[in-house]
């Protein structure tokens, strides 16, 4: 039978009683659902048993009334309007009714909460429902669903209430407080990310002394360390620890994790041990990540102790665990080790790495041993492996630093064809090793290939920048600053520093200054580099006030200074001739715990002294070093066998370097040169030549000034078929001569009376741009005239004159005792005149010659500084 219900309700006909009586308990329910569904929100369904398809059952069971069961067939029976059917106490009666029947009280609810008004989440139906939920294993999935659906909401309840509740409701009705529903309460707000609420809830089961499970309390600490509440998750922990709640190794590697995230290094190890001691069951990935955290501070021994332990447990340490600690050998200098690791890790099944590939050459070059980086990376194809760019740029850096360049440019040319790009730091190590061998040129064409690829930075302008300053081109140093800030590079300190030491260096001190006085308009401040250089730039010009003043000026901006300040002061010192001085503020410096001596100091005072011709001071300043624990270096023995050799002590020079033997300090060039020179001044030439072809034994080269010193000993022995074959050797090994090099072998051919060879090597000197000094012109004329060449000789003259030279006083006099030699005294009086007239004041010599008609002595009393 079909009821049709007119639109309005007012024009509604008469139901017959009879009708409503026997459709009451049908119609209230069913009309009642249709029309309260599409009003309120839907809980999702969990499956489709979990509903019903008729809601009758849910209204023939009991409920509670004055504390006794009545029968419910009249729960219709007031008005629909009224509700009185699903008020909260009706409701919670049902529930009870339903306590050991999970399934119909999840039916009834899923009913009574579509009723209007009533508050089904905050009630005790809802945490009632949820109680027998969780005490059925079979329904506790529903107890999930339903938390989660109402943490997601943005009206849900928050997490307290739904706690309180949970716990009044169990006192209530006299459930046990099971852990389960709280639990499930706290993952539903960490899924929801209400994490502070999570957070509440944890803190109040802690109080309630309702166990939390480990898994969601690390669920709960990982979402924490992930939104960057470290803070709050380390007070977690904390709390967890301090009641003795049970945790596990997971736990604590969040922690670690988190630390490790705020760079707390010591935090990871403390805890870390603070586990190991609480006897919580430690894992692999805990030590692993102790390792990795004791790699990363470089504490190597606590790394290698680990991986004991690791491997004493049985623990195959991972690939990543093997790779951090070879890494960590490698930056430690310590290679013995990291060799060990890596046949160690292959032995245990791992393959080898890029990472520990690349850290092992890198390793390798640092240690100088480039043929064991090399034959490394030519294994990498055995391994399977393909270099990256970071293996490429490696590689490159260590064949520059260590001199070999050709080998860097067959690398470089290996990445372009591998189809890797060069970066800036591969052209930046590149442009350092050809400006190391002073291959400036090529240097200069990949520092133009970087500005044109848009990859210099301002570290490849400084490189470059800094090679100028050192070699004193200052103005080719500049070029390069104003092209680099043309391009939009902004100048570092480091940029500054360099140009201010250039100047220093070229004894422009006011150009320094200027630039100094730059730096706060570029928001830049000068540090302890910048005045340590200005200090000893005012040294080298001899200005000692205002190297005092500008260390003065560091103090009061608030810059302490360094030991390299310090040394720097003493050097100063020294060189200005106040060694004593330095020496007594070396002292007090000391006394003062200011700096602790090192061999750099005591360097600077027996240069100091050695110049001073203070031999005894130096021997006692060197005494004093050797007492005080500090071992002479290379430089030490070097400058003192240089002063004993200028003093004409050579068998003391000796002693010393038998001493250094002794010590097995390495002689370098520098210290070859210093000894060869002193005994080709002696005249000593077997012992030179012993000492020259020594140089070549233990695998060094020759450098300029030891050619100059053999050339110039075997010219005062009358040598001059050994200085040519000299001359011809440096040619050989790439070392051009210079202006001293052909004044020594002019001198020493015009003496032998080979003027032609003479003449080709001066015009060879020209042809090549070394223009000639005023000692190169008095060996000309010197030379000629005792060879009876007195027009040539004049020749040197009148071309000195068309350069605008003014010739020597010792010039003219060779040149007038000449004529006179030759007869022709009219020429030697003119010469006499023309002296006068170019301002020229004559000497004694001069006069002597005029007055008996020749030279005096030979060239040396007559004053020429002939190259020795």
């Amino acid at each position: 039978m079909k009821v049709l219900l007119p639109s309005s309700s007012s024009s509604l006909p008469q139901i017959p009683p009879w009708l409503i009586l026997f459709c009451r308990r049908h119609l209230c329910i069913s009309s009642t659902s249709s029309s309260l569904t599409s009003q309120q929100p839907k809980i999702p369904e969990l499956s489709p048993s979990d509903s019903s398809s008729s809601t009758t059952a849910s209204f023939e069971k009991p409920i509670l009334n004055s504390g006794k069961y009545v029968p419910s067939d009249h729960s219709c029976d007031r008005p629909n309007s009224e509700d009185v059917g699903f008020t909260k106490n009706h409701v919670v009666g049902i529930l009870l009714s339903y306590r050991d029947d999970p399934d119909s009280a999840y039916r009834y609810f899923q009913s009574a909460r579509q009723q209007r008004g009533f508050l089904y989440a905050k009630s005790d139906p809802f945490f009632l429902l949820l109680h027998i939920l969780v005490s059925s294993a079979m329904h506790q999935h529903k107890a999930r669903r339903l938390l989660d659906y109402h943490a997601s909401s943005d009206s849900g309840p928050s997490a307290t209430v739904i706690f309180n509740g949970l716990v009044d409701c169990g006192k209530t009705f006299g459930f046990e407080l099971n852990p389960r529903v709280f639990n499930f309460l706290i993952n539903s707000y960490v899924k929801a990310n209400r994490l502070n609420e999570a957070v509440d809830c944890f803190n109040r089961m802690v109080e309630h002394d309702i166990l939390p499970w480990i898994p969601i309390m690390n669920k709960l600490l990982k979402a924490l360390v992930r939104q960057d509440m470290i803070g709050v998750a380390r007070d977690l922990y904390a709390d967890i620890v301090s009641r003795g709640t049970h945790y596990d190794c997971l736990t604590v590697h969040i922690l670690m994790a988190a630390c490790l995230r705020e760079g707390k290094m010591e935090e990871v190890v403390k805890l870390f041990e603070e586990t190991k001691m609480s006897g919580i069951k430690l894992d692999a990935g805990l030590y692993s990540l102790c390792v990795y955290v004791a790699c990363k501070e470089l504490n190597l021994s606590l790394a290698l102790e680990l991986l004991e332990e690791m491997k004493g447990r049985g623990w195959v340490p991972s690939e990543g665990t093997y790779t951090n600690t070879i890494s960590a050998c490698v930056k430690q200098g310590n290679m013995f080790e990291a060799l060990r690791l890596k046949d160690e890790m292959l032995g245990s099944g791992h393959q080898m790495n890029l990472v520990v590939a690349t850290s092992l050459i890198k390793g390798y070059h640092v240690q100088g041993n480039l043929s064991s980086a090399l034959d490394l990376f030519d294994k990498l194809v055995k391994y399977g492996l393909t270099p990256n760019k970071v293996t490429y740029a490696v590689l490159i850096e260590g064949c520059c630093k260590n001199g070999n360049v050709e080998k860097a440019v067959e690398v470089y040319r290996q990445m372009k064809l591998a189809g890797i790009k060069p970066n800036v730091y591969v052209e930046n190590s590149l442009i350092k090793g050809f400006l190391s061998v002073n291959l400036l040129d090529e240097a200069m064409d990949v520092f133009y290939g970087a500005i044109n690829s848009g990859t210099a930075n301002v570290f490849i302008y400084n490189s470059i920048i800094a090679w100028f300053c050192k070699k004193g081109q200052i103005d080719k140093a500049q070029n390069i600053w104003d092209k680099m800030v043309d391009n939009g590079v902004l100048p570092t300190i480091t940029s500054y520093n360099n140009m201010i030491l250039g100047n220093c260096r070229s004894g422009n001190m006011d150009r320094a200054l200027d630039l100094f006085s730059q730096l706060p308009e570029n928001q830049l401040k000068a540090n302890v580099v910048t005045y340590s250089i200005l200090i000893d730039g005012y040294y080298r010009k001899g200005d000692t006030d205002k190297a005092e003043n500008m260390f003065d000026q560091m103090a009061s901006s608030g810059i302490a200074p360094t030991d390299y300040t310090f040394n720097t002061i003493i050097s100063g010192m020294s060189k200005v001739g106040k060694t004593s001085e330095a020496k007594d503020l070396l002292r007090k410096i000391v006394a003062g715990g200011l700096l602790l001596p090192t061999c750099m100091s005591y360097n600077s005072l027996i240069d100091g002294f050695m110049k001073e011709d203070d031999v005894s001071s130096a021997l006692a300043v060197y005494r004093e070093m050797c007492a005080s624990g500090i071992s002479p270096d290379v430089v030490t023995y070097t400058t003192l066998i240089d002063g004993f050799c200028k003093s004409n002590n050579i068998n003391v020079a000796l002693e010393m370097l038998n001493e250094m033997r002794h010590r097995e300090i390495k002689l370098d060039v520098i210290a070859y040169a210093v000894l060869i020179d002193g005994f080709c001044k002696r005249r000593d030439m077997k012992n030179a030549s012993e000492l020259f072809d020594e140089i070549l034994q233990v695998g060094l080269s020759p450098n300029l000034f030891v050619y100059n010193s053999m050339i110039s000993g075997f010219k005062n022995v009358n040598n001059m078929e050994a200085a040519l074959v000299l001359r011809d050797r440096m040619i050989s090994e790439g070392i051009p001569c210079d202006l001293e090099t052909y004044t020594t072998l002019i001198d020493g051919l015009l003496k032998d009376g080979k003027i032609v060879l003479a003449s080709d090597l001066f015009t060879e000197m020209l042809g090549k741009g070394i223009m000639p000094d005023d000692i190169t012109y008095t060996v000309l004329v010197h030379g000629l005239c005792n060879k009876d060449q007195v027009e040539n000789a004049h020749k040197v003259l009148e071309e000195m004159c068309k350069k605008s030279l003014t010739p020597s006083v010792l010039i003219y006099n060779t040149l007038i005792a000449g004529y006179f030699k030759e007869g022709n005294l009219q020429e030697a009086f003119r010469l006499h005149d023309e002296m006068l007239d170019k301002g020229l004041k004559p000497d004694d010599a001069t006069y002597d010659i005029l007055v008996s008609g020749k030279l005096k002595g030979n060239s040396l009393r007559l004053g020429i500084s002939m190259p020795q």
